[in-house]
């Protein structure tokens, strides 16, 4: 494959970032990110990049934008429909947007599809033909690679598991409680602490020393330290996890399932019960035949999945 330049926008609940992707068949090169927080005004928060887009273009020869977001989406349309961590962002035509004020193809994916893209083309999924990739950062999605290519539905939806429901009760993610993204989400965990911390007779420590500001971080942190009650979240999200990941192993069979956002920090916190319910719930000649891995680019996946984005789109 030729090289190319791609611009990647990596569209995030709490953050976005362009970078600048130089792209071969072997490697995706990273340079020149900017990153801002996400605000509830969509075109407000893309002219931050305006200046540093622009730039790009004039020194090197992009050949195409891509764009990674959370869904839904309308792929096809290049549209954000209703992502419940994007308040003020839905039904908003971020590819026609971007394509026509920088004179470029755009593209848009799912982020975990994209990711899945990025992990199987470079990264802990190589050389698989069925493979899994379940993002876990402010939401929780999977991205699907079936068969030897990505599979994402009908109108682009597939692989929406975060809005399946694992339990009556719990913590609220895609908008239901006791949802898989609302167990095992970032923003799902400190949610968890919370609701498990209301249950007990008295606030642990961990939770009043934070008061306001609980996350998924800082109780990975705690965890780490030795907090008891922190580290009873993430077992308890650990088993969400097993649950949720043995229904994927069970319908789709896949020969490896990536995780990335929370498993990729603090995946030893979540192993134990993760693997736990795995054994019990998994049809047991599909799970032997299944590694999880984390995934390989780590904190950068988000950058090298937008730039895939505009490199898968100009394939397509």
């Amino acid at each position: 494959m030729e090289k190319r330049y791609i611009i990647g926008y990596d569209i995030g609940g709490t953050k976005c970032a362009v970078s600048l992707g130089k792209t071969t068949a072997e490697a995706i090169e990273i340079s020149d990110r900017l990153e801002v927080p996400t605000t509830k005004d969509p075109k407000a928060t893309l002219s931050a990049f305006d200046a540093h887009t622009k730039q790009l273009i004039e020194s090197y020869p992009i050949s195409a934008i891509g764009i990674s977001c959370g869904g839904p989406l309308d792929d096809q349309g290049g549209e954000i429909l209703t992502t419940a961590n994007l308040p003020g962002w839905h039904h908003f035509k971020i590819a026609p947007y971007l394509s026509e004020k920088f004179g470029l193809p755009a593209f848009l994916k799912n982020d975990a599809d994209a990711c899945a893209l990025a992990e199987w083309k470079y990264g802990a999924g190589r050389g698989c033909k069925n493979m899994i990739f379940v993002t876990a950062g402010t939401g929780l999605g999977a991205g699907l690679i079936l068969g030897g290519r990505l599979y994402s539905g009908t109108n682009g939806n597939a692989g929406e598991v975060g809005h399946v429901r694992l339990a009556k009760e719990g913590p609220v993610g895609f908008g239901k409680a006791g949802s898989f993204e609302g167990f095992c989400s970032g923003g799902g965990i400190s949610r968890l602490a919370l609701q498990m911390a209301s249950s007990l007779p008295a606030l642990p420590d961990c939770i009043k020393e934070m008061g306001d500001a609980v996350t998924t971080k800082e109780l990975a942190r705690y965890a780490h330290a030795g907090d008891e009650f922190a580290k009873s979240v993430f077992s308890a999200s650990g088993e969400k996890l097993g649950q949720g990941l043995s229904i994927l192993i069970d319908i789709l069979n896949p020969e490896r399932i990536v995780l990335g956002g929370v498993f990729m920090r603090s995946g030893d916190l979540l192993i134990p019960s993760m693997e736990k319910v795995l054994k019990e719930e998994c049809i047991g000649f599909s799970l032997d035949v299944c590694k999880i891995f984390p995934a390989a680019l780590r904190e950068n996946i988000g950058d090298y999945a937008a730039v895939i984005v505009g490199l898968y789109g100009l394939s397509e």
